[in-house]
Formats: C-alpha cells, sequence, structure tokens
C-alpha cells in the first residue's frame, strides 16, 4: 500500500495576498482631492497676504516724558486730555476721536487738538 502523505499544520502555504487597491478613476477636466486642497491652500494664503500687505506690525511703545524731576506718560496725557472734553467742556466722551498733544516741558505746558479736521475741533493746553 502507498503512504498518503499529510501535509503538517506548519507546511500550510497559503497564496499570498494580492495587494491590487485600485486609486480611484478620475473623469477628464476634474481634480482630485489633493489637487483641491492645495488650491484651497494657494487662495488662502494669497487673501491673507493681500489683507496684511499694508499693515505693520502693532509695536507695543512706552514714551515717558521725563522733566525737572516728574515723569509723564503718554497715557496720563492722554486721559488729562480726554478728562478735558468730559468734565471741563461738558462733551460727550464718545465723540472723543482724536487727539494731538504738543509738550513744551519748560512751559510746563501741554497744547491739544481735539477732534482735529472735524466739527468739533477744540485746542487748548493744561499744565503738567
Amino acid at each position: 500500500m502507498a503512504e498518503v502523505k499529510k501535509p503538517e499544520a506548519a507546511e500550510v502555504t497559503e497564496a499570498p495576498k494580492a495587494e491590487t487597491k485600485k486609486k480611484p478613476g478620475r473623469k477628464p477636466g476634474t481634480k482630485n482631492s489633493t489637487e483641491k486642497k492645495a488650491a484651497v491652500k494657494k487662495s488662502t494664503a494669497k487673501e491673507t497676504t493681500a489683507k496684511t500687505a499694508g499693515r505693520k506690525p502693532a509695536v507695543k511703545a512706552i514714551v515717558e516724558i521725563q522733566f525737572g524731576g516728574n515723569t509723564h506718560t503718554t497715557e496720563e496725557l492722554v486721559k488729562s486730555a480726554k478728562d478735558i472734553w468730559e468734565y471741563d467742556l461738558q462733551r460727550n466722551p464718545a465723540d472723543f476721536k482724536t487727539v494731538e498733544l504738543y509738550v513744551k516741558p519748560e512751559d510746563n505746558k501741554v497744547y491739544y487738538v481735539i477732534n482735529k479736521e472735524s466739527d468739533n475741533e477744540v485746542s487748548g493746553d493744561f499744565n503738567f
């Protein structure tokens, strides 16, 4: 009698798995998703640079005027001008739009022009 050889478990080999992933077909004249994403990124980058092209980055500046042992900051001087506008001149604080300050330390004075080039232009001075 002829012996029939049984394959052992280790000898059993599986057929190799075919790696046949098909890429989705594309119709002529259409963009695939990566091309669309790249186009979107390019357009938003152009829009962002167009929006910020004319702007300079904001710089935090601190200006102190020191004279005769006194120190005054620009914030203090602007606040004084606002107070004059609101309390001395009895104007609406919402109407305070612009202020130009001219500091003359030798006279201990600050000259101001509030809302220059408008109907409510006011100028004057105060001591600091």
